[in-house]
């Protein structure tokens, strides 16, 4: 059994259809339908109790959480690409197969980020567009808030030192 299928199955097992069912039910497609259940089952992993903050994009948790750790390195080593971005570069990537493991990958890594499971839902069921709509949004708006973040960051340090 493929990976993708392995996950997805799992997901189906986590999450009652009863949960699911409601909002699928009419739905033939079955990219639709694992979409589904895999962002359900993602957000049944990843949901916390004290997620008391607002709900962010995939690409703006990965900036965010990215930022704060590019914070504890050198300077030189803040330009360079951060393992957390070739991760989430390496999600962009992902085919239909890849896709289920590498976003589980992705949110275990930002389990103390409040994440947008509606956007992302909204993204996976367009992930197969052939102009790659959502993982250009997602590529967008991780840059955009990543730079946002370090150049905060930068006229802070610029601030105090002068």
């Amino acid at each position: 059994i493929p990976l993708a299928k392995t996950i997805i199955h799992r997901a189906r097992q986590c999450v009652s259809p009863t949960y699911v069912e409601p909002f699928i039910k009419s739905v033939p497609n079955s990219w639709r339908r694992d979409m589904h259940y895999l962002a359900a089952g993602l957000w049944a992993a990843h949901w916390r109790d004290d997620h008391s903050s607002a709900s962010m994009s995939i690409g703006k948790a990965c900036a965010v959480f990215d930022s704060a750790r590019r914070k504890n390195m050198g300077q030189d080593d803040r330009t360079k690409t951060s393992s957390t971005e070739k991760r989430f570069v390496t999600l962009l990537d992902a085919d239909s197969d890849q896709l289920p493991h590498r976003l589980r990958q992705m949110l275990a890594l930002l389990k103390d980020q409040a994440i947008d499971f509606e956007s992302l839902l909204q993204g996976l069921l367009k992930w197969n567009d052939e102009q790659k709509h959502t993982q250009n949004d997602w590529a967008r708006d991780y840059y955009r808030n990543l730079y946002h973040e370090t150049n905060v960051e930068q006229q802070n340090n610029m601030e105090i030192s002068e």
